[in-house]
């Protein structure tokens, strides 16, 4: 059976699925009553009298909109006990989808400019990220520089990680695409290579299909996040395909910020029928509107994914991610038991 009864039966399905989640900001994690509730406990003055106000500020046009309140929104967040919780939470969530591992971007900088150590940060999420391990949970912690930001600042954050570097498995760019090329972080990129992190890149969300060929030849990425418009350029698509590259596509993140008009013009089915590594992530999902389950039925639905396209995602999802190859074959082991089970 490769199709499904109904969309009942398809959400199901998704739901049992062993999966994987590559692309997360863990402050896009941040609901709008923990954000309430967080202002509250630090005494943070916010412009939001209730909990349904911030939930009414999470409606935004575009990237940049969605930008200046997801800044705003971490100016709640003071202590290493809120960075734990803010954490914990989201990978309750992703446990309760029935993720396996988890791979998790955070914005170092958006915090040291406000005068909260990195200490602060990372070892509030790792004692979450520790707390999960116990129960099953493996993860890697991705450090992103903010694009926005100089080349410098981003040289200056990569230093501050190095006593860290245990617990840091990768470093990323993020934030404002449009106008920062990933060639403008070229040699920070490159001394995080020669330190032994693995390197991903947001490219070809807004920015055009050079930008993913800047972060493939210039930054030498292991991973692309997103990576939309690299379909608008066939060579491209070709390149990705052999080369097996990974790309973390956020269906309900490109729904919000008019990456697509509407999910069924989103390129998904597009990337793997052309034999793209695609993965299904949810991205920021307090601010749009669903975790990573949310994301695959939203998109399954709308695309009319039958089984071996959805178990194809999932089996990307692993393969795409940072584990040691006996780990790897061990979830790819859980989807095949999975298909098994339920063919």
């Amino acid at each position: 059976m490769t199709g499904f009864a109904s969309p009942a039966a398809r959400a199901a399905f998704i739901a049992g699925l062993p999966k994987a989640e590559l692309h997360l900001h863990v402050e896009g994690s941040l609901e709008p009553e923990m954000l309430f509730a967080l202002a509250q406990r630090n005494g943070v003055a916010i412009p939001f009298a209730s909990v349904e106000a911030v939930r009414a500020a999470y409606e935004f046009g575009n990237l940049q909109d969605f930008l200046d309140i997801y800044y705003q929104g971490m100016a709640v967040l003071r202590t290493e006990a809120d960075f734990h919780d803010l954490a914990a939470a989201y990978l309750a969530r992703a446990e309760a989808d029935n993720v396996r591992h988890v791979e998790i971007f955070f914005d170092p900088q958006g915090h040291t400019e406000r005068g909260v150590a990195f200490e602060t940060v990372i070892a509030g999420i790792t004692r979450a990220l520790d707390a999960a391990a116990a129960r099953g949970l493996s993860s890697r912690l991705i450090l992103c520089f903010l694009r926005h930001l100089s080349e410098a600042d981003a040289e200056a954050t990569l230093d501050a990680a190095l006593p860290w570097r245990h617990r840091i498995a990768a470093v990323g760019l993020d934030s404002s695409e449009l106008g920062h090329p990933p060639a403008k972080f070229a040699r920070v990129f490159a001394r995080a290579r020669s330190l032994g992190f693995k390197l991903v890149a947001h490219a070809g969300e807004e920015g055009p299909p050079a930008y993913v060929e800047e972060a493939l030849d210039i930054l030498g990425v292991d991973r692309i996040d997103h990576g939309n418009r690299a379909l608008e350029d066939p060579a491209l698509v070709a390149r990705l395909a052999s080369s097996g590259m990974c790309l973390t596509v956020c269906p309900l993140s490109n729904l919000k910020l008019c990456v697509v008009d509407d999910l069924a013009a989103h390129p998904l089915r597009a990337m793997l029928a052309q034999g793209l590594m695609a993965t299904v992530n949810s991205d920021d999902p307090a601010y749009f509107g669903g975790y990573v389950n949310a994301n695959f039925v939203a998109v399954a639905d709308v695309l009319d994914l039958d089984r071996a396209a959805l178990l194809t995602l999932a089996r990307n999802s692993f393969r795409g991610a940072f584990l040691a190859e006996d780990e790897r074959e061990r979830h790819l082991a859980a989807i095949e038991a999975y298909d098994r089970a339920t063919g």
